[in-house]
């Protein structure tokens, strides 16, 4: 492991409780949300101007939330990390010839095509959540707005993840399977994650997704990739068949991919290859792919192999979208990130 993230891993706070594991992980279906538009948040529903939290600084933000601290995990450059031994066995495991896919878009099955979220203000109302994963779920109330959006749209049957922001205090409340339940809600998991500090879960933890990591810093945004044209953070992606084991700051494995340790453990990284070229590419494309090779993709779920993740937008251009596909798993390469610690 470099000393930047070895550092970062033995630092990281375990101030969570982690979330249930649900025995089923998040699926690999290309579907998403019922949610507007937000002025800073690209997708999803700004329900306030949070300017009770002050101005972001620089790196990755939402409104006025920075989205981690610039050293965390998923901020971290990791260009110069050494190629993994078993680089060439885990791109053959996730599929060398198979090409890159965007989960998600404008819409998908009449829904909003993504993960989505929503940004909040400090005085959101709390409501009673409960999770049937409790030992490992954060307890609540949690600030989710009755309309929140849910990913797969209100009758979806897939993840059905929430993401929430509450931007007085910046903190993440994300939940998987969750339904509205009387003045609440009633969900499968939940964590608090709060996006000023570095945070880790206990080991063999979940949270809202597999890895046992938060899922609104990995995902693909229109207005980075757009607007901004620059995506200064990793990208979420899911495999098939993740090994029964975790890199930190990770802390659980489904185990989907068992001992063999030819497919690779959550939380592994991935790098695009730095003499990818780039230029017959859209200019978003082109910020996706080069978000790739600066700060790679994380192994964070199990699901369908080679499938990026994002938030709805209907601004997303769908054809243009499916230029990942151009890209296949040869062009990746696996870097060396920590020691996997195995659960089996």
């Amino acid at each position: 492991m470099s000393q930047p993230l070895q550092a970062l891993a033995l630092t990281c706070s375990l101030f969570l409780l982690g979330c249930g594991d649900s025995g089923q992980d998040p699926s690999d279906g290309a579907v998403g949300v019922d949610g507007q538009v937000g002025q800073d948040a690209g997708v999803g529903i700004d329900a306030g101007d949070g300017e009770d939290a002050g101005q972001p600084p620089d790196g990755p933000h939402l409104g006025p939330c920075a989205i981690l601290p610039a050293d965390n995990f998923w901020n971290t450059d990791i260009s110069d990390l050494p190629v993994h031994a078993l680089s060439d066995a885990y791109i053959s495991s996730i599929g060398a010839n198979t090409g890159l896919h965007p989960d998600f878009g404008t819409e998908w099955n009449g829904a909003p095509n993504g993960i989505p979220y929503v940004l909040v203000p400090g005085d959101q109302a709390l409501v009673p959540v409960s999770f049937y994963y409790p030992d490992e779920s954060d307890p609540g109330p949690y600030p989710i707005p009755a309309d929140a959006p849910i990913e797969g749209g209100p009758q979806g049957d897939g993840d059905r993840h929430i993401l929430v922001v509450e931007t007085g205090s910046c903190t993440l409340y994300e939940m998987y399977d969750a339904w509205p339940d009387g003045a609440g809600w009633a969900a499968g998991s939940g964590a608090v994650w709060h996006l000023n500090a570095n945070e880790q879960r206990p080991d063999g933890w979940t949270s809202a997704d597999a890895a046992g990591l938060p899922i609104l810093p990995g995902l693909v945004r229109y207005d980075e990739a757009v607007e901004q044209g620059e995506i200064r953070h990793a990208l979420r992606f899911t495999v098939s068949s993740a090994q029964s084991a975790y890199l930190y700051p990770a802390t659980h494995s489904d185990g989907q991919g068992g001992s063999d340790p030819n497919n690779p453990p959550m939380g592994q990284r991935l790098r695009l290859q730095a003499d990818f070229d780039l230029q017959s590419f859209s200019l978003p494309i082109q910020a996706i792919l080069q978000a790739m090779k600066t700060y790679g993709l994380v192994v964070a779920d199990t699901g369908s192999d080679w499938f990026i993740s994002g938030a709805p937008d209907p601004r997303w251009d769908d054809d243009m979208l499916r230029e990942l596909g151009d890209v296949v798993g040869s062009d990746f390469e696996a870097v060396d990130n920590g020691e996997a610690i195995h659960v089996y």
